[in-house]
């Protein structure tokens, strides 16, 4: 059929990488809501490269997709100068800039992390960036400066440490935090990978969480809830994502022109990985 139609029903998906729990989960909600709708999936891994991103995008084009989710695209509103190179409706995730995109509010759901560690009392606040997601880390280390200004908290660079969003990167940063003459006493991190990898390495240096260091997350990954203590972190709905972006994707297709881009919001769950600071001795 797809031979003689020349219509071969298919999308394609770009991630990241298929090691994080939060792409994966992602994927699936994508994948359920296109083959509801008679589309098949293929998906590949760019690595965070952007020569490989394009790559990818160009044997999609080839194996003739009918659109394209890119999820934390490297290139990002490029695809805009691409457009008679790959001539299908591209679509993204947080880039506001780019006019077909699906964002979480990384604003202001950073903005509720850091301002719940500073309502429990802790002025020492750290955070764990992610170098390898410029706009997103951006973003959340914007309010996380924010929050401590209009707290009257100096912003300290020590305590700014460049992470990976990985769980090696996370557990390499608590080794650099605890390093610091004066530790902080809470964290803030880029995302859930990191902060379960600061627990690692918080409990490898047998330092008790939440009573000497509290520690944040952000995406609430299945993880999230079963590692321990359980994670404090910020929600992003990978249900209500992936239907978004396939759905605006579907309305592309179709040849829709009222199509606009939205940002999602970002909820705090707190569990058990925060609370006030110690009392000083």
């Amino acid at each position: 059929r797809s031979l003689v139609t020349r219509d071969t029903a298919t999308i394609g998906v770009v991630i990241t990488m298929a090691s994080d729990p939060f792409l994966t989960h992602l994927v699936t909600s994508i994948e359920e809501v296109a083959q509801e709708q008679g589309y098949s999936v293929l998906m590949s891994s760019s690595y965070l490269d952007p020569d490989r991103e394009l790559e990818v995008v160009g044997a999609f084009h080839g194996r003739r997709t009918r659109g394209i989710i890119v999820i934390g695209s490297q290139v990002d509103t490029g695809y805009l100068q691409l457009r008679d190179r790959f001539p299908l409706p591209v679509v993204l995730t947080n880039c506001r800039t780019y006019p077909y995109s699906v964002s979480t509010d990384n604003v202001a759901g950073a903005r509720r992390a850091v301002e719940h560690l500073v309502q429990l009392g802790h002025r020492r606040i750290a955070y764990i960036a992610n170098r390898c997601s410029q706009r997103s880390n951006r973003d959340r280390l914007t309010s996380y400066q924010q929050v401590l200004a209009a707290n009257g908290i100096p912003v300290n660079e020590d305590l700014i440490i460049e992470g990976d969003g990985t769980l090696q990167g996370g557990n390499a940063a608590a080794r650099i935090l605890l390093s610091r003459t004066h530790p902080p006493t809470a964290v803030f991190c880029f995302n859930d990978m990191t902060a379960i990898g600061v627990l690692s390495g918080l409990q490898q240096a047998k330092i008790q969480v939440p009573e000497e260091i509290s520690v944040v997350g952000f995406d609430d990954v299945e993880f999230a809830a079963h590692c321990y203590p359980r994670l404090t972190t910020i929600r992003q709905s990978t249900d209500l994502m992936g239907q978004r972006l396939i759905h605006m994707l579907l309305e592309l297709i179709q040849g829709q022109e009222d199509v606009e881009s939205e940002v999602l919001p970002a909820e705090l769950v707190i569990r058990d990985s925060t609370g006030p600071p110690p009392t000083p001795a």
